[in-house]
């Protein structure tokens, strides 16, 4: 049977220091890591009603030139809904009020995919629901980026960001936001 190998103290403390501080350097390029493949991987956040209850979900994932929006939604009105990203992580409020305005660059902010003089990033495509109450979908926007650090607004940035649905679809037209009414579910972005 082989001997067990003793360590003997060398009489300094450098060694060990030096071991405990490579093993925490270690753990943070790891854990650095870690939140850099999270953020490559995408963002999946729950879809909420303005009663708190479920809704399905939403994953935001980023592309090489804005974020491709991953939406599995249930129990909502069947027909076309207008949707914005919105300036800020929060759905506390029934209404959603409490995540702002769209997200933006510039102001004053011009609303409309159809518009030629739109600059509002938060503009989506409207989201068809079945009769059953159910959507799937999955779009590509280059209004927006997932992460702070390029040329266009970053959902995750320090206050993150919403996706609302609204009530109506978006007419693509009308300021401020397509006459699309009343916010009747929010995905907190952050």
């Amino acid at each position: 049977m082989p001997k067990p190998v003793q360590i003997r103290p060398s009489g300094s403390m450098r060694a060990p220091r030096a071991a405990l501080a490579l093993c925490a350097a270690l753990g943070i390029a790891l854990a650095s890591a870690g939140a850099a493949r999270a953020m490559e991987a995408g963002h999946t956040s729950p879809l909420m009603g303005p009663d708190a209850a479920p809704h399905g979900s939403i994953t935001v994932t980023p592309a090489p030139k804005g974020v491709i929006l991953r939406i599995a939604a249930t129990g909502l009105p069947p027909g076309w809904h207008g949707m914005h990203f919105h300036e800020k992580g929060d759905c506390s409020d029934p209404k959603f009020t409490s995540a702002g305005a769209h997200v933006h660059g510039a102001t004053p902010v011009v609303h409309g995919l159809m518009n030629a003089d739109a600059n509002d990033n938060g503009d989506l495509p409207n989201l068809y629901v079945g009769a059953d109450g159910t959507a799937t979908v999955e779009i590509y926007s280059t209004l927006v980026a997932l992460a702070p650090g390029g040329d266009r607004p970053a959902l995750m940035d320090a206050d993150g960001a919403a996706l609302v649905i609204h009530a109506n679809p978006d007419d693509y037209m009308t300021q401020p936001i397509g006459g699309a009414g009343g916010r009747i579910a929010c995905a907190v972005i952050k």
